[in-house]
């Protein structure tokens, strides 16, 4: 008898297996022979072929139970008789989450392909994604700066919470094993995201009490997939160590882009008389990240750049589709708000994935 009140939620086998067939059935189209992949050695092995998706049929709900299951699996946790279960469980979110993941890098492959591969011609290409990635310098921004109203406001600030997936612990889980120079860089990175010590100087606190300010109460369920999608790529980056040099491409191209925007929603803020505690967060990183941004490529890309060339395509399809979730984030929130659609593009419908390639 399992009567602990440390008892797994996933002790009951059936209750396990049930929902581990409802989310593939919700998340993934009946399984189908592999296509041909671009590494013929994977190409030439159809073991896995029983599970290989067709689509990703219902990313709303997708992207609801991959946030929920970051939520649940990142959290420190207490050891449980159903351990074995909860792997079972695990196998099951795993294979939805790089389904997701090999979706994208498909959408992203041949312009990640065209980038450069010496070290000056990459991080000109690289810092050259704040002009011309996808979602940059998009209308929604300078709506918010002078447009949008409270309501408005308090609403994406809601949806950019719940999304949020916390840059120092993505920071933290990218830098394992990274070769020594990139480490260090990132070490540098995530003390300034902590505040350097200081317990009113960290980054994420600073966020949860501008919202608790607010009172809004941010939740999985009432927030956009788009933007539940935004923070499930970076998890699975940060946390999937084949996915180690995307995490590295994505948390830079962060540090490159967001100054722009946060510069604008702290404007937007202030026009609407909001305090200065709600307001520091985004005051702080319209400035702090223009210097990290420096630093990151020039101690974390540059060094890769020129000892490690091999993961330079990977680190481009990281910043690329770090910048393609934003788009489609930025794309939503202008639907919600009536907006024009943005001149650039009209959002992008989610591909069906090849999870090989």
């Amino acid at each position: 008898m399992l009567n602990s009140p440390l008892d797994h939620p996933f002790d009951d086998r059936s209750k396990l297996e049930e929902d581990q067939a409802d989310g593939l059935r919700r998340g993934l189209g009946e399984p189908r022979s592999f296509a041909p992949a671009r590494d013929p050695a994977v190409a030439a092995d159809q073991s896995l072929a029983p599970f290989a998706p067709s689509a990703l049929c219902d990313p709303e709900g997708v992207q609801a139970d991959l946030a929920h299951w970051n939520h649940e699996r990142l959290g420190p946790a207490l050891p449980t008789r159903g351990w074995h279960l909860d792997l079972k469980r695990q196998g099951a979110m795993l294979l939805l989450e790089s389904t997701w993941i090999e979706t994208l890098r498909d959408e992203v492959y041949d312009r990640a392909q065209a980038a450069p591969r010496t070290p000056a011609a990459f991080i000109a290409w690289f810092e050259e994604l704040k002009a011309s990635g996808p979602g940059q310098n998009d209308p929604l921004f300078p709506w918010l700066a002078e447009h949008a109203d409270e309501e408005a406001m308090r609403w994406f600030l809601t949806q950019e919470a719940a999304g949020e997936a916390g840059f120092d612990d993505l920071v933290a889980l990218t830098q394992v094993k990274l070769p020594t120079e990139a480490k260090l860089e990132l070490a540098r990175n995530y003390w300034d995201e902590m505040g350097r010590g200081n317990v009113g100087g960290m980054h994420g606190p600073m966020l949860t009490r501008a919202i608790e300010t607010l009172g809004l109460t941010p939740s999985i369920d009432q927030t956009v997939w788009q933007s539940l999608a935004l923070a499930n790529t970076m998890t699975a980056f940060a946390t999937v160590r084949r996915y180690a040099w995307h995490s590295v491409g994505a948390l830079g191209v962060v540090e490159l882009t967001a100054p722009g925007r946060v510069s604008l929603v702290g404007a937007g803020l202030k026009r609407l008389g909001f305090p200065p505690v709600v307001r520091k967060y985004f005051d702080l990183h319209a400035v702090l990240d223009i210097k990290h941004s420096e630093d990151w490529n020039a101690n974390a890309l540059r060094p890769l750049a020129e000892q490690h060339p091999e993961c330079l395509p990977f680190i481009a399809e990281g910043a690329l589709m770090r910048l393609l979730c934003g788009e489609r984030c930025f794309d939503r929130y202008r639907e919600h708000f009536k907006l024009a659609a943005a001149p650039r593009a009209a959002a992008r419908p989610v591909a069906a994935p090849s999870i090989l390639q």
